[in-house]
């Protein structure tokens, strides 16, 4: 048998990330996902871990002798390379493209240079990823949006899958009438934000959304890490006190599991009005519980919410347009009935991750 019919069957699959697959992000839960519906497929991973750094200390990893060496001796059919590993890899795969017996493709979750920051910083970002993305053999994209933000900066033509990320692994059993008795529940409207406290996330937009609305037409939970921006985390506190808001708004820190579970079944929406998303797993973990969901017009989040039916996407950064969203809501409960139900339906219709797997695979197998 050949070596291309035994890679048919099993590949030897390299996953080149930083840090943990373990770590708590969207990003990397679909990586991990990935890794382990092809492990039970029979396919064998190999990790290859590279150090969290500052951006220009990852720059340099491209003159490193010790990561060109280590790409170099493996023993594997394909590289799926986290496309977050761009800067210290821009210039390594393409030093390496004639020395290598795998293809690279890289898993585009989205852009660094799409997020919203000065011109100037992006610029520079775009550049970096523009050389990165026309070092690799082909693509894993996990939405359209992703993928026509990578042609318009690095052209088309290369192959290339879009897999949608899935939500099944929180495995939400939820009934109708559950979600009908939540909706017509007495009380506060319960939200939620699911997300590390950066700035892109959009928490301070939120506040200031719910700082236009009777204290006790609302309660806030927030799931996120206060560890990854500490420096925003602590302004998002103060801005919380500054608000009067400390009555009405509690951060929990990162969750996962059963914690994380429990808040989903207990809100009544989800409200991320982040800046830009290449997809937002969070949305369809929150549809998964029966949850219309915020979010903005930057990204992805129109490929997830029908815009007034699971949920609403206004612009990004606009309290207003989301205070006014929020008081609709918390003022009509057979509206949040209608599009809690719409947001089960929308899950339940979307893939599962082993749906996603399967797809990624047989595109891999095409490559190889």
């Amino acid at each position: 048998m050949t070596r291309r019919a035994i890679a048919v069957v099993h590949m030897k699959i390299g996953l080149l990330i930083y840090g943990s697959l373990e770590t708590l992000s969207g990003g990397y839960l679909y990586d991990r996902e990935l890794a382990a519906h092809l492990e039970q497929e029979g396919d064998a991973v190999q990790v290859i871990s590279l150090p969290w750094r500052d951006y220009a200390r990852h720059l340099g990893d491209n003159l490193s002798p010790a990561l060109f060496e280590r790409l170099k001796g493996l023993d594997v059919d394909v590289m799926l390379q986290d496309e977050l590993n761009h800067p210290s890899l821009f210039w390594t795969n393409q030093r390496l493209r004639r020395r290598l017996t795998y293809p690279n493709v890289a898993i585009v979750h989205h852009l660094r240079s799409s997020e919203r920051r000065p011109t100037w910083q992006n610029r520079l970002y775009a550049r970096v990823e523009s050389a990165y993305l026309r070092s690799v053999d082909g693509f894993v994209f996990n939405s359209h949006t992703t993928q026509t933000a990578v042609e318009a900066l690095a052209g088309a033509g290369r192959p290339a899958v879009v897999a949608y990320p899935a939500a099944d692994h929180l495995n939400a059993q939820i009934e109708d009438e559950e979600i009908v008795r939540r909706a017509r529940r007495a009380g506060p409207l319960v939200l939620l934000f699911v997300g590390n406290l950066i700035p892109r996330k959009g928490l301070h937009t939120l506040l200031e959304a719910l700082a236009r609305l009777p204290q006790n037409a609302f309660k806030l939970d927030v799931a996120g890490s206060l560890s990854v921006d500490p420096a925003y985390a602590a302004a998002i506190q103060r801005r919380i006190t500054a608000l009067d808001l400390d009555a009405s708004v509690h951060l929990h820190g990162a969750l996962s599991g059963a914690a994380l579970v429990e808040l989903y079944r207990r809100a009544h929406a989800l409200a991320l009005p982040s800046s830009y998303e290449g997809f937002g797993i969070v949305y369809l973990e929150a549809m998964g519980f029966g949850l219309p969901c915020i979010a903005t017009t930057a990204g992805a989040a129109g490929e997830v919410i029908a815009d007034d039916q699971t949920g609403w996407l206004i612009p990004p950064e606009d309290a207003s347009a989301l205070a006014g969203r929020l008081q609709r809501l918390a003022g009509d409960s057979g509206l949040l009935e209608r599009m809690s139900l719409a947001a089960r339906q929308r899950y339940l219709a979307h893939p599962t991750w082993e749906q996603t797997a399967d797809k990624v695979k047989d595109f891999l197998r095409d490559l190889v």
